[in-house]
């Protein structure tokens, strides 16, 4: 267990609690002691299941000097999407306890199996997706137990929950914030004023209307909004990429948006951002397997029935032309060359005048 007292900021009767708490076995988690104006890293212990390994979750917890809200931030649902990861590395050494009001839980990743296999997308141990097993469950496999704890010891204990990913090892990726509204979410208009303010041109808001929506497949996004949390989702950087742009554009909008929590001090620098409004997304599907070909691989306008590329069977035969089912823009997909039947190589967001 490793300890870091920010910027001198923790009193030495918490961390000596915490290290009791740590030597007598006291039926708390860590994120559980109280803590003044400092920051603590610590780990979510996931014990060991009947088939895998233990594991744990890396937070780092900021508590700021004054009052204000419990912000969540998960980065490294999917181990190989480095930028987010990356950025909670650089966000969470430049946070000041003494000018933050409330508090950042920061996972710092949340998936550690994939991240240190540098697998992309499931866990190596019982290959399954993070980000479509919540709510998870504590007797469960390790993916179950990982999402189990994240949902249980950060979701429920947070006001507001932003999930930070990336294109993955072979997707390609046009930078995006989502936002969760319809009649099941919490707080739709501070979500997408936090949305705004972070700095990207597009807005993508996804409608929850039926639980059946929220559970099929659960994100950890879909989790949050079950747990009444206004949510929304950031996707910045590519391919498994780490460019620094990518880092820095995640710093300085999850920044942004802690002003629009007031949990930040204004900044008096004004960002102006010209947004292009999105209302849903369609997926394309295709119905083989081989080597995908896409025509291009970055975000732009398409017109219904354009060919996106085609699929190449293992013999180099084209076996499908693949089309937009839907004008709209390219949001992202897959670079290729992989590519399984049932899988989408795309994803068209819908435009619409507003989000309001």
């Amino acid at each position: 267990m490793h300890f870091y007292m920010g910027h001198g900021c923790m009193k030495n009767k918490n961390l000596l609690t915490v290290i009791l708490l740590l030597i007598t076995g006291a039926g708390h988690s860590l994120a559980e002691v109280p803590l003044e104006a400092g920051r603590v890293d610590y780990r979510i212990e996931i014990p060991a299941g009947h088939h895998d390994p233990a594991t744990f979750i890396p937070v780092t917890e900021i508590r700021g000097a004054k009052p204000g809200p419990t912000l969540f931030i998960s980065t490294g649902v999917h181990g190989y999407e480095f930028a987010p990861i990356l950025a909670a590395e650089k966000l969470a050494d430049e946070i000041d306890p003494d000018r933050l009001s409330g508090t950042v839980l920061l996972t710092r990743p949340s998936h550690v199996s994939a991240f240190e296999s540098r697998s992309p997308y499931v866990n190596p141990h019982d290959k399954k997706n993070l980000n479509r097993s919540f709510p998870g469950s504590e007797s469960g496999t390790q993916t179950e137990r990982i999402a189990h704890a994240i949902a249980t010891q950060l979701i429920a204990n947070a006001d507001f929950v932003v999930d930070v990913h990336s294109g993955d090892g072979a997707e390609w990726l046009h930078p995006f914030v989502g936002v969760y509204g319809g009649a099941l979410a919490s707080d739709y208009p501070l979500a997408l004023r936090f949305a705004r303010a972070f700095g990207i041109p597009s807005l993508v808001r996804y409608q929850m209307r039926t639980q059946a929506q929220i559970d099929k497949g659960r994100s950890l996004n879909r989790q949050g909004v079950d747990a009444g949390k206004p949510t929304i989702l950031v996707e910045i950087g590519q391919n498994g990429e780490r460019d620094p742009a990518h880092v820095a554009a995640i710093v300085s909008g999850l920044k942004a948006g802690m002003r629009t929590l007031d949990m930040l001090p204004a900044s008096k620098i004004r960002r102006v951002t010209s947004h292009r409004y999105y209302e849903g997304t369609n997926s394309v599907p295709v119905g083989h397997s081989g080597l995908w070909h896409p025509k291009e691989t970055v975000g732009r306008d398409v017109t219904k029935d354009d060919v996106l590329g085609v699929i190449r069977d293992y013999s180099g035969a084209i076996v499908e032309t693949v089309t937009a089912p839907a004008s709209g823009f390219a949001l992202y997909g897959l670079a290729g060359p992989p590519v399984r039947s049932g899988e989408s190589v795309m994803t068209i967001a819908l435009p619409v005048e507003s989000l309001d």
